[in-house]
């Protein structure tokens, strides 16, 4: 096996690992996942969010990020009013608890690079290295929106 194959699968492998011991973490400690520390963030920056266009941002199955989303309302980390405008879409807003909890929670993972400053050309190579790693690994079936390989 080629050195750089080797070296490239170890820090998959710590990509890996670091994001499953902070899922534990924050399971551990305040009792969420990552996803929904996510939802929490993104809820954090606008006073209300329909459904939809946060399952745009997310890009997520509507059914994962509506369990995420039902959880955080029995918690009430957040609230799911209908939208008088349209009585089939929902907004989602992070309640006072939310935005504690989300005060006091790490701010790691994907989310964290919309509240920190990066150079832009970094931030392109890190897209760059996950749309290789997609290709790579051979999950270009499996991406969603795909029908093959399922």
């Amino acid at each position: 096996m080629q050195q750089q194959a080797l070296s490239a699968i170890v820090a998959w492998v710590r990509l890996e690992q670091a994001i499953g011991t902070f899922n534990q973490q924050l399971r551990r400690e305040f009792g969420i996942t990552g996803l929904q520390l996510a939802v929490l963030r993104i809820l954090g920056e606008r006073p209300a969010l329909p459904l939809a266009a946060l399952r745009k941002s997310l890009v997520m199955h509507p059914a994962t990020l509506g369990q995420s989303i039902d959880e955080l309302r029995v918690m009430e980390l957040a609230t799911v009013t209908r939208d008088p405008r349209d009585k089939r879409a929902r907004i989602v807003a992070i309640t006072d608890k939310g935005r504690d909890l989300m005060a006091r929670a790490p701010l790691a993972g994907p989310v964290r690079l919309r509240e920190m400053e990066t150079e832009p050309a970094r931030l392109d190579a890190l897209k760059a290295a996950f749309d290789d790693s997609v290709e790579l690994f051979g999950l270009t079936d499996y991406l969603p929106g795909k029908t093959e390989g399922r």
